[in-house]
């Protein structure tokens, strides 16, 4: 499975909205002018990246359970 392509995009993408997530939760508890102007930005981002993280995910799995 380390070898398979669509794996690792799967693991780059979760990786990615902990990431962001970890950004927007420092944020918020640092709180501040960085919270105020950018809060909403990070967790509309964070959205996204778990949209596509998610579509990633159910691609691997149909492939993987059709064979492909």
């Amino acid at each position: 499975m380390k070898d398979d392509p669509l794996f690792i995009l799967v693991a780059v993408a979760c990786l990615t909205v902990v990431g962001i997530l970890m950004v927007g939760i420092g944020g918020f508890a640092k709180g501040g002018e960085f919270n105020r102007k950018h809060a909403n930005k990070v967790m509309r981002l964070r959205i996204v990246a778990q949209f596509i993280a998610i579509i990633l995910i159910l691609i691997f799995v149909y492939f993987r359970r059709t064979g492909g």
